[in-house]
């Protein structure tokens, strides 16, 4: 199927162009040029029906992230929908369905139906729940049809951990935070258990073949974000972003949208440096980060600590921000610290 980036490579304007750029109030050819050299992306699953699309990108609004999801310990649709529909009424431009619990096909297809707004996942998240958690057990394609049956429900974009290799890991072994990312930690396991390459890594094109089919935007996970401001902008983390470039060169390649997913906690003078590395390394593909958190000394308030960040970045040109509740660091957010986390 042709993807938005395609049709921008062609000159076609798809109606997902013209839309947004009426709500950007931007030249619709504009838009097209951009998209065009990867620096916005449109992020629109095939199979997502009622999706009002919203650029991420140079030029345009700065995007935010709501992140929702069942646990074990409390899964409930409803409850995924209440949040669903909080991050609607306070302004989220987007939602990832993080669920680790409960039937998670059956609530993300729910996400999806329900949500005019775009859905993104951590696939690895539901690789791990069909193991059972046993990490070592997982076979390198149970990523490959993971990934392939959430393009089919829906999803708009996915966060694909694929920069963290064998000869990354000793590049976090005099950190203070270790590997915080959830999705690089299991990642890094299965290659410790297994003795072999990430397979994310190793089957890059066996995704995009999946991802051009359907159009999912490549969310390129930085598995070896700082989890504490003393790992800020280390080598382990640069190394990552570099190979998180080379990535993306392959992705556009075959025609498959990107973002590149950035820290974690950084020190507020270090702040400007990570936009401009990710920009430089990255070949200007959007940036979307987790905050960045410029204390690690506020659990409780970190929706605070993480908008400060946030404001920073977006100044600095972080085109797409992924916001952090009260409940960060403490547990799950039910409903209530969405709100609070989005406002």
């Amino acid at each position: 199927m042709p993807t938005q980036l395609s049709y921008a490579r062609s000159g076609t304007i798809t109606k997902e162009m013209g839309y947004v750029a009426e709500q950007e109030n931007i030249d619709a050819e504009w838009l097209r040029d951009e998209i065009s050299k990867g620096t916005i992306i449109i992020p629109v699953n095939i199979n997502h029906k009622n999706l009002h699309p919203i650029g991420i990108g140079k030029g345009i609004k700065t995007k935010i992230n709501a992140n929702i999801g069942a646990s074990k310990i409390r899964a409930s649709v409803n409850e995924e929908l209440k949040k669903l529909e909080y991050c609607i009424k306070y302004g989220a431009d987007t939602a990832m369905d993080l669920s680790t619990g409960g039937n998670l096909n059956v609530i993300r297809q729910t996400i999806i139906d329900n949500s005019p707004i775009p859905i993104g996942t951590v696939p690895t998240y539901q690789v791990v729940e069909q193991a059972n958690g046993k990490i070592e057990n997982i076979k390198a394609e149970d990523w490959l049809d993971v990934i392939e049956l959430q393009a089919k429900q829906g999803v708009d974009y996915m966060t694909i951990h694929a920069g963290i290799l064998r000869r990354t890991l000793p590049l976090t072994r005099n950190r203070v935070t270790g590997i915080v990312s959830r999705g690089g930690a299991i990642l890094a396991r299965w290659m410790v258990e297994n003795n072999k390459e990430n397979p994310l890594y190793t089957q890059f094109e066996q995704i995009c073949d999946i991802f051009e089919k359907y159009d999912v935007t490549f969310s390129l996970g930085d598995s070896l974000r700082p989890g504490s401001l003393a790992d800020a902008t280390d080598a382990a983390q640069i190394t990552e972003l570099k190979i998180l470039g080379e990535l993306t060169l392959q992705a556009w390649k075959r025609d498959c949208q990107v973002m590149i997913e950035g820290p974690g906690h950084i020190p507020l003078h270090q702040i400007k440096l990570n936009v401009e590395l990710e920009k430089k390394y990255c070949h200007n593909a959007p940036f979307y980060v987790l905050g960045p958190l410029v204390t690690d000394i506020a659990p409780g308030y970190d929706h605070i600590t993480s908008a400060i960040g946030a404001a920073v970045a977006g100044q600095y040109g972080a085109d797409y921000l992924c916001y952090v509740t009260p409940a960060e660091h403490l547990g799950l957010p039910g409903p209530e610290e969405v709100k609070q986390g989005i406002i």
